[in-house]
């Protein structure tokens, strides 16, 4: 039982690091961007045709 607590109080004192942060956030950043785009396409294609 005190090795699952050692476990636990080593991970709070030394976070692991996130190598996947930067690609996650490029991707959420692409996505976002993307969405955007198509919204704005949808948009202006409802404009001009009604």
């Amino acid at each position: 039982m005190e090795a699952i607590f050692d476990d636990i109080a080593s991970a709070l004192r030394e976070p692991r690091q996130d190598v996947w942060r930067p690609v996650r956030a490029f991707a959420l950043d692409m996505a976002g961007k993307l969405f955007l785009a198509i919204g704005l396409g949808v948009g202006f294609r409802m404009a001009l045709a009604g």
